[in-house]
């Protein structure tokens, strides 16, 4: 189960500007939300840094919405 779409609106920003940052195309960012592709692991870290996030909340093996401390 993917969150991306509710982190994303949470923040109130549109597919098309979240695409941007990531540098993809809204219609790919669209196939993401709806799990009909999968999602590239540096993508998955870029979602995570922009959300605030772990990868592992993002993707639903957990429920904390804290990210993980960084490696130094």
């Amino acid at each position: 189960m993917l969150r991306i779409k509710d982190m994303r609106e949470d923040r109130e920003l549109l597919q098309k500007d979240v695409a941007l940052i990531l540098n993809v195309s809204q219609t790919n960012y669209s196939k993401y939300e709806l799990g009909k592709i999968n999602i590239p692991v540096n993508t998955l870290k870029k979602l995570a840094l922009l959300f605030n996030t772990s990868v592992d909340y993002l993707i639903g093996l957990t429920n904390e919405t804290k990210p993980y401390p960084r490696i130094k």
